[in-house]
């Protein structure tokens, strides 16, 4: 039980990272609103400035403390934890920008909330921490593959657009956690020559991708909706049935009720993945 309350904890302290990072970006480039320059020569000016390298320093930290999570939690609970980072961005994005919540926004941040109780109590332990090798070069397909119809989908127009790539980038993101939850890291040498280490750098290039073009294309709601729901149950099946993830003991049924209700409030405060003035 002491290894799942600290998986919960780093879960948690990777979504508050999440959140905040997003907030304290965002800070930091309405405050660069009025300086001159686009294109280029603003995004080196905001890649130097304090909220955006505070921003990437937020999300490092918070990647560490995901990895010890997925080391030590079944990857549904991680990735649900994880996803509830818009209710922190929407807190946080008050206090510091300022936004005004409307009462759907303050209930889904409660339905977040719950969801993540109810998911608490029903967590387990992970499964497998190691797969096959045939498991691995699947792992490094399926970004490549996603990158594939990346290029396609990118065709494509409006909110239609949004949904397929944000859902390709979900592909991507949960392909990393997959990879993080098997590759060897018990020497540099190993990770360097594991398969599950390449998918993950691939993963993580692809997803970022997927979602840039999704914004680019379609509306935060669509895009993010689509790629939450791709990122929380397509790695937590995987988890289930080929990791032997497995809910705490008589609780199964409490721990899929966490997951759905956390993932709807998620996708209920969408709106926030894109904080603004």
């Amino acid at each position: 039980m002491a290894g799942v309350l600290e998986g919960l904890a780093a879960a948690s302290a990777a979504t508050v990272c999440f959140g905040v990072a997003s907030v304290v970006q965002a800070r930091g480039a309405r405050a660069d609103q009025h300086g001159r320059g686009r294109g280029l020569r603003l995004a080196a000016r905001l890649v130097r400035s304090w909220p955006f390298l505070a921003g990437a320093g937020l999300d490092v930290v918070g990647f560490a403390f995901s990895v010890l999570a997925l080391r030590s939690l079944a990857l549904f609970v991680v990735q649900a934890v994880t996803n509830a980072s818009l209710a922190v961005t929407a807190l946080a994005a008050v206090w510091l920008l300022g936004i005004r919540m409307r009462a759907r926004d303050s209930a889904a941040v409660a339905t977040v909330v719950v969801g993540l109780v109810l998911l608490a109590f029903g967590a387990g332990r992970e499964g497998a921490t190691s797969a096959s090798l045939s498991f691995d070069l699947v792992l490094l397909a399926a970004p490549l593959a996603a990158l594939a119809l990346t290029a396609l989908a990118a065709r494509l127009h409006g909110d239609g657009a949004a949904v397929v790539l944000g859902a390709l980038s979900g592909i991507g993101f949960g392909v990393t956690s997959l990879a993080v939850r098997v590759m060897d890291t018990s020497s540099a040498g190993a990770l360097l020559t594991d398969v599950a280490t390449y998918a993950l750098i691939l993963g993580g290039l692809g997803g970022y991708i997927s979602y840039a073009l999704a914004l680019h294309h379609g509306s935060v709601t669509a895009a993010t909706a689509s790629g939450t729901l791709v990122e929380v149950f397509v790695p937590g099946l995987v988890g289930i049935l080929l990791l032997h993830d497995e809910p705490r003991a008589g609780y199964g049924w409490l721990a899929l009720t966490g997951v759905v209700v956390a993932t709807a409030g998620t996708i209920a405060l969408s709106r926030f993945g894109e904080v603004r003035p």
